[in-house]
């Protein structure tokens, strides 16, 4: 008979993560900005930010902050929910998802600044705040 705090009986009940494969960055759209003399800061904030962690397979919930001012671009914002959405099933440590978050919108944006803020949910009883940030 197996001790009831044995964690053989968690092990069988993983869900599916997957890779940073499905990570869906083809699905990202810019549009143009009209006013990159300007420094004007973009802020967008969604509480339905969510990924696995690769241990244990439980989800990560967040409220996310993508903070920037733009150069030439601007993401298309359907184009940013579904990229957010692929992260959904997706095994990755809250530091790793925020900063490729940020890499990923530079990347595409090239942006004169960008601050990416993940504010995870309380599990275990810590909560977790990563900040990433990236200045041209």
């Amino acid at each position: 008979m197996q001790s009831p705090n044995s964690n053989d009986k968690y092990q069988q009940r993983r869900f599916d993560i997957y890779g940073y494969e499905k990570i869906d960055t083809d699905v990202l759209e810019a549009i143009d900005y009209e006013y990159p003399e300007k420094n004007t800061v973009v802020e967008y904030i969604t509480d339905e930010f969510s990924s696995v962690c690769p241990w244990t397979g439980l989800p990560d919930t967040a409220r996310l902050t993508i903070r920037y001012i733009p150069n030439k671009k601007l993401v298309e914002l359907k184009s940013l929910k579904y990229y957010l959405t692929s992260f959904r099933n997706v095994g990755i440590l809250q530091e790793h998802a925020v900063n490729r978050i940020l890499d990923d919108l530079v990347k595409l944006l090239e942006p004169k600044f960008m601050e990416v803020i993940g504010e995870f949910h309380e599990r275990g009883g810590i909560s977790t705040r990563v900040v990433a940030r990236y200045e041209k």
